[in-house]
C-alpha cells in the first residue's frame, strides 16, 4: 500500500522540486509556486485540479477523490492513497499537478 513516503519520493524525482514545511504539514514547491501538500494524518494529499475537472473527478471516483469544505473554492482536490491502485497512478496524479505549477520552459523538458 502506498503512503506519504511514496509521494514525497515521487514529488522529489521531479525536476525543481523543493519541500517546505507549511502549516506544520510538508508541501512541494516547483519553481515557487505550491503543486503538493500531505495533511497532518497522511493518508491523503492535495494537489492542485481545476475545478471543472475536479467535479468531474470527484464524481467519477468519490473513494479516491474530494474536497474539504474549506477547500471549496479553492483549486485543489485531495485524493485517499489507500484508493490509489499503485505508485504509477500516484505519479500521474503528482506530475499533472506539477505540470499546472511550472512554468513552461521546465514542462517542455518533461514532455
Amino acid at each position: 500500500m502506498l503512503d506519504a513516503d511514496d509521494v514525497r519520493r515521487i514529488a522529489l524525482s521531479l525536476p525543481q522540486v523543493v519541500e517546505k514545511e507549511r502549516w506544520r504539514h510538508p508541501t512541494f514547491d516547483v519553481a515557487g509556486r505550491m503543486f503538493l501538500t500531505i495533511p497532518d494524518d497522511q493518508t491523503s494529499f492535495a494537489v492542485r485540479c481545476p475545478q471543472l475537472e475536479r467535479s468531474e473527478l470527484i464524481a467519477a471516483e468519490p473513494d479516491k477523490f474530494w474536497v474539504p469544505n474549506h477547500e471549496a473554492g479553492s483549486s485543489w482536490v485531495r485524493a485517499r492513497l489507500a484508493a490509489l491502485e499503485d505508485a504509477d497512478e500516484l505519479h500521474d496524479i503528482l506530475l499533472d499537478s506539477w505540470h499546472q505549477a511550472a512554468p513552461e520552459s521546465l514542462t517542455a523538458e518533461l514532455s
